[in-house]
């Protein structure tokens, strides 16, 4: 097995991150596993690294491409909304770092069947976990008119969500929409020419993906319990490719940074809250990395760490 994935922002990863032997790591998006790698060998394999990944595909790909590290990988096929679950099972009671890396791996886009690319005739599916019950297929055909405006305007910042949403439901009325060429085409038609400064169904397709992996609300879960597991000085990076991503995780790291108070007499102020933000503004890919992978150029890099003690004192 070969695998031409190139993780993003690796060194960036590593240098916020700073795994060291001994840590226990959680990569809670694995994909197939070029972050986990760099983690393991960055500790010389002498950490415990438990990699997570709802795609079976992926876990897979991963467990091949980590063989090396032996026992030092732990790998679990669950969703990272699952992360107390998954502590407790593997008998963990807290963690040294988590990464997120929220966008689609290469894999899943470039495989047709997989549904996720209007670049690439196959069924309308979009599912991460194969097993789940929801596809793109029942969005498009089952969902109504008003509430796939909705989604389209919440989930893809799409401008003309009344026009296509209107078109896919007067076109479904002939027959089901079944392929990701067909909605393309939908799509093409509802866009008007001299706006087309990227692929029209670009929205659209964000918008299908993100509501059939509920990727918003499982962002925020993860979010919300990393102060809970991370251990004292433990640290989460969150790598994502979309501004309501990156919103919600600048959004949440300054809420749990809590609002700063003042001193009484030192003219000083003192964060309240359990976790220290790392990069006041979002961290971007290097040109020489996007010039090598473009999909990285969309790449948003954010960091915070678990405060040693409630006063905000220590690193």
């Amino acid at each position: 097995m070969t695998d031409d994935h190139q993780p993003v922002m690796v060194e960036e990863v590593l240098h916020f991150l700073a795994p060291r032997p001994g840590g226990i790591y959680l990569d809670a998006t694995l994909g197939a596993g070029g972050h986990a790698e760099a983690i393991l060998r960055a500790t010389g394999g002498r950490c415990t690294l438990i990699g997570v990944d709802k795609d079976p595909q992926a876990l897979a790909r991963a467990r091949y491409n980590l063989r090396s590290f032996g026992p030092a990988v732990k790998l679990v096929g669950t969703d990272f909304t699952d992360i107390p679950w998954i502590l407790r099972s593997n008998e963990i009671t807290a963690l040294d770092g988590i990464l997120l890396d929220i966008g689609m791996s290469s894999m899943q886009i470039d495989e047709a069947s997989r549904g996720f690319s209007f670049r690439r005739e196959g069924p309308l599916d979009m599912r991460m976990d194969p097993s789940q019950r929801l596809t793109a297929a029942e969005v498009v055909n089952a969902y109504a008119e008003e509430d796939l405006r909705r989604i389209l305007r919440r989930y893809g910042q799409e401008r003309y969500a009344d026009a296509i949403a209107r078109a896919i439901v007067g076109h479904r009325r002939h027959g089901p929409i079944r392929t990701t060429t067909q909605l393309v085409e939908i799509i093409e038609r509802s866009y008007p020419a001299r706006t087309r400064r990227q692929h029209p169904a670009r929205r659209t397709f964000q918008a299908l993906r993100i509501e059939v992996n509920r990727e918003l609300e499982a962002l925020e879960t993860a979010l919300g319990v990393a102060p809970e597991v991370l251990a004292p000085g433990g640290r989460i990076v969150v790598i994502s490719y979309h501004s309501l991503e990156d919103r919600l995780v600048k959004r949440t790291f300054s809420a749990q940074s809590g609002r700063a108070r003042s001193l009484p007499g030192l003219g000083s102020t003192e964060p309240t809250g359990p976790m220290d933000v790392l990069t006041p503004n979002a961290v971007l890919p290097s040109d020489a990395e996007t010039e090598r992978n473009p999909r990285a150029s969309s790449a948003r890099l954010r960091a915070a760490r678990r405060r040693r003690t409630r006063t905000g004192q220590g690193s």
